[in-house]
């Protein structure tokens, strides 16, 4: 009798595409602009959110996908290509209708329009006349194209303009077109105002404004045709960090030169004359491919502008709702008012969940260190920050107060290197240690260290997180922070700081683990645990709520480990590449993504290898009493990604209070595995379905939650 196979020798799954997995994820996005159950605005708002999300799929992961094609021995085929670029249209096609055929009407029937020419009224065209002539027509510049006015230089994802013209120019001669670029200080949505709009509120947008006086723009001259058009372009910075002696300096030099990358797409509207659309893709060197036709604005993400001009309709009786209901985060329960940080912290951990949990506590944390004068160091991770911060504020009142401040800013984090420039800038100019990373390594874990002399002695506190430190973004992504003075731990992140200034070898980590060095290789050690349990007919389980998991090693991990009988669950928002429910391969692998009110951001990785009471994170209150040996549950700022593993500074850490794991269980893995309502479920395709069922969401409940009300526990 033939032996079974043992799970390493088996052969893996083909794994799905990351590319094709990045916009089934835009989908469901999308789906969300479709729900009735979502306010009018902010169904508009997720229409919005996939055009941002598109743009930069384009200037990020198509352009590598372009360059993975041209490169020699490529597994991507032009056929490949075709079919990415078939899947983006139908997804594009699938938004504008949307946008034109469920929110236009159902935003009309709110009393809130967009105008355009032909809708608006004698007294309407005349407001619009006058705020082209006074606001608009003063800063546009029209160029009309001949051997001495070439085809002008086009931003990345700037408006434009490009017309026929029909009769000669002031000098007789016959150059048919022209380019009319717009500059990004106009606002894309003006709001008419109330006298002209009532009974609702009405809109009209830039291009119908200049649409509308276009030939205006052109004394002596027909347009005979036009379109709006719009480019979005390669903008990752070229930047050899191996070969720059100043990488601030480099790096703000090759901001400069961001916006005018390789030419990826063409976006026109859908009444554009082909001879204007093929004269576009023949400047910019596109094929017919990279042509989009919208029945629209080329530039939806600016209808964000309408969204925050909007008044609330909703006063009356009967009217419709618009917005989603304020939700104020809860000042934690656990961190009374009125005590001192450091005294709590001295009692134990604090955990932070937000956005259902205030952010001000960090803010809270860092000002208390600040003003207090037995505080003599404060060290900090800066990846996204915002523009505004109180956090930077306080790090530059630090200095100024004569404590020893280090941050390490990581001038890399795409698409906020100028923010970051400049904050560096700032916080140098006040004395402030400021280094970038490891050249060749982006600095994407969090971490906020605080030294304090207590009666004659040092003692560290710390601040780690699965999320940035950015209060906006804390209001709107769900993020784990922990506040710690755990002696480990704090030393650990001592470490790390000392490593990312000093370049030096570190002594190993006592309860961190860090990427590049131990993070992956720690994670497969611990599924390897789970794998031979499972083999040995013992408990064994797996769930990992990440925001995307595409590392080859990782995913094959999971799947011989659920070989081998452990019960795997995947909560991934973003990109999957694991394909689940395969016979004899992935069939105790479940994948879902929970796509809700607030963008699910964290990082939770729990392993159970060995006898536990009850059902680990299945079952939240048997989970308590598992002994150390047999359970363990990390928080992380790293996706499971390669370029997560391998190239960041990452870190995780284990969450070994049990009071507080189990709060982890309960609020960040038990509700997600049960939602039906905001939940899909991955099929081994590739493609989601709703998981269904109407029962409340996870983000709902932990909000009823966070504002006292009694819900029952998700999964209990």
């Amino acid at each position: 009798m033939n032996e079974p196979a043992h799970p390493d020798a088996l052969a893996m799954p083909a794994l799905l595409n990351r590319e094709r997995a990045i916009l089934e994820f835009n989908r469901r996005v999308l789906a969300q602009a479709r729900r009735a159950d979502v306010p009018l605005l902010e169904r508009l708002r997720y229409v919005c959110i996939v055009s941002s999300n598109m743009d930069e799929f384009f200037e990020v992961r198509f352009a590598d996908y372009l360059e993975a094609a041209r490169g020699p021995g490529s597994s991507v085929s032009a056929r490949d290509l075709a079919a990415l670029a078939a899947d983006v249209h139908a997804l594009i096609d699938e938004q504008y209708s949307i946008f034109n055929d469920e929110l236009m009407p159902r935003l009309r029937g709110a009393g809130i329009v967009i105008l355009n020419h032909d809708d608006r009224n004698d007294a309407q065209r005349r407001w619009v006349a006058q705020f082209f002539n006074a606001e608009v027509r003063p800063l546009l510049v029209p160029v009309g194209l001949d051997p001495s006015h070439p085809f002008p230089q086009v931003a990345n994802k700037s408006l434009n303009f490009i017309a026929r013209l029909g009769g000669k120019d002031a000098f007789g001669r016959e150059n048919t077109i022209a380019i009319v670029k717009v500059p990004r200080v106009l606002p894309r949505v003006i709001k008419l105002p109330a006298a002209l709009a009532a009974p609702g509120q009405a809109f009209v947008l830039l291009t119908s404004v200049i649409r509308a006086h276009l030939g205006e723009l052109f004394p002596g001259r027909e347009v005979e045709a036009f379109s709006q058009f719009r480019v979005t372009r390669d903008s990752d910075l070229e930047v050899d960090e191996a070969d720059v002696t100043n990488l601030r300096q480099a790096l703000r030099s090759g901001l400069t030169t961001r916006h005018y990358g390789q030419a990826l797409r063409i976006e026109v509207v859908n009444t554009c004359p082909v001879e204007l659309s093929d004269f576009l893709l023949m400047q910019f060197n596109l094929p017919a491919a990279a042509l989009y036709r919208v029945n629209g604005p080329v530039n939806l993400v600016r209808l964000n502008q309408l969204i925050d001009q909007a008044d609330d309709a909703d006063a009356t009786p009967g009217a419709l709702t618009l917005r989603f209901a304020p939700f104020e985060p809860a000042w934690p329960a656990t961190l009374p008012r009125q005590q001192s940080i450091f005294d709590r912290l001295r009692e134990g951990d604090v955990l932070l969940h937000h956005p259902f949990e205030s952010f001000e506590p960090v803010v809270q944390f860092l000002r208390e260190a600040v003003h207090d004068p037995d505080v003599l160091a404060i060290k900090q991770t800066i990846y996204r920050t915002g523009a505004e911060s109180p956090l930077m504020d306080l790090l530059i009142d630090a200095a100024r107060r004569g404590k020893e401040v280090m941050c390490v800013v990581e001038l890399k984090a795409r698409f906020d290197e100028e923010a970051n420039i400049n904050w560096a800038e700032r916080l140098e100019a006040v004395g402030v240690q400021v280094v970038y990373g490891i050249v060749g390594l982006k600095t994407h874990a969090k971490l906020l260290l605080v030294t304090r002399r207590e009666r004659g002695k040092l003692r560290r506190y710390a601040h780690l997180s699965t999320g940035n430190y950015n209060p906006k973004t804390a209001r709107l992504y769900t993020d784990v922070g922990y506040l710690t003075a755990d002696k480990e731990l704090t030393s650990d992140a001592d470490a790390v700081f000392q490593q990312l200034a000093s370049l030096g070898r570190t002594r190993p980590l006592h309860a961190l683990l860090q990427a590049p060095f131990t993070l992956h290789r720690q994670m497969l050690a611990h599924i390897h645990k789970v794998t031979q349990a499972a083999a040995a007919g013992l408990p064994a389980r797996i769930v990992v709520k990440i925001n995307a998991l595409t590392d080859v090693p990782l995913i094959e991990a999971l799947i011989r480990s659920a070989r081998a009988g452990a019960e795997v669950d995947l909560i991934v928002r973003g990109a999957c590449m694991l394909p689940p429910g395969i016979d004899g391969a992935t069939e105790r692998i479940r994948v879902r993504s929970v796509v809700g009110r607030f963008l699910e951001h964290t990082r939770v990785i729990y392993f159970r290898w060995g006898e536990a009471a009850g059902d680990g994170a299945g079952d939240g209150a048997a989970a308590a009493s598992a002994g150390e040996n047999s359970e363990a549950l990390f928080l992380s700022s790293a996706d499971w990604m390669g370029r997560n593993m391998f190239g960041r500074i990452e870190v995780a850490w284990p969450v070994r209070d049990a009071a507080l794991r189990q709060r982890v269980i309960d609020e960040c893995l038990v509700p997600y595995l049960h939602d039906q309502l905001d939940a899909w479920s991955l099929q081994p395709d590739g493609s989601y379905r709703p998981v269904g069922g109407g029962a409340p969401s996870a983000q709902q409940a932990l909000m009823a939650r966070a504002a006292g009300a009694s819900v029952p526990a998700l999964g209990h």
